[in-house]
């Protein structure tokens, strides 16, 4: 089984290593069929299916009906594919979308009126927005945890800088932003959340989706505190 750390082995992720291509010849003694996203979703299903503990490039290549030498036309190492199928995974999180460039206003145009005491400035912006955000995405976050047992070990295990990785860490940014937090306690925000997701990870099964909300809360409601963002230790008490 994959651990946070293998002695006496030293990996490159698969992502920061260039994969040279196969000379032609070579390309046409491949097996047919198969690909570097088929295998992928094949190791996801199969991970799924029976655990880390007992995945195996050989019990992986039954699954495909190929040979295990098959599958090294397309990955160097049992390593790479488990960072692919952890990335993968990963691209099943919804994220929000990013806030669209704010357009400039022409020359001629008059400026626009401010809005009126106790409204809002609109949906998903402000400080008031990113509470509500920033629970969708780690509710969402433990789901995935849940469906993907496997994820959380692997997470630990890799440097986890796959594409759909970078993305959730953007978003992650981009809600924090919009604390008006500065730049060191965002900073200090971002490790908060990011330790609070992975440390669940292994007890995502076990924990009450009611506690982890709660706990949720307490983590936001201290977030909007050193930030003395009003409103979010009151929003918190009302989930718990």
């Amino acid at each position: 089984m994959v651990t946070a750390a293998d002695p006496e082995e030293t990996r490159t992720s698969v992502w920061l290593t260039a994969r040279p291509a196969a000379p032609a010849r070579r390309r046409s003694e491949a097996p047919s069929g198969l690909d570097r996203e088929r295998i992928t979703a094949a190791t996801v299903r199969l991970l799924d299916a029976e655990g880390l503990g007992r995945f195996s490039m050989r019990r992986l290549a039954a699954e495909l009906g190929v040979t295990a030498m098959s599958l090294y036309w397309y990955v160097d190492t049992k390593h790479d594919l488990l960072e692919l199928a952890l990335d993968r995974a990963l691209g099943e999180l919804a994220l929000p979308a990013a806030p669209d460039p704010k357009p400039e206003s022409p020359p001629e145009a008059l400026p626009e009126s401010p809005p009126e005491a106790g409204s809002e400035a609109g949906p998903g912006t402000g400080p008031a927005a990113w509470p509500g955000r920033l629970r969708v995405l780690a509710c969402g976050y433990r789901k995935l945890l849940v469906a993907h047992p496997w994820v959380a070990p692997l997470t630990a295990a890799y440097p986890n800088i796959g594409p759909h990785a970078r993305a959730f860490d953007a978003a992650l940014q981009r809600l924090l932003d919009a604390t008006g937090l500065a730049e060191a306690r965002r900073t200090g925000a971002h490790l908060a959340v990011s330790y609070f997701l992975h440390g669940c990870g292994g007890a995502a099964r076990r924990l009450p989706e009611r506690d982890f909300r709660l706990a949720l809360d307490v983590l936001i409601a201290g977030i909007g505190g050193i930030g003395g963002i009003g409103g979010v230790a009151g929003s918190a008490a009302k989930t718990a």
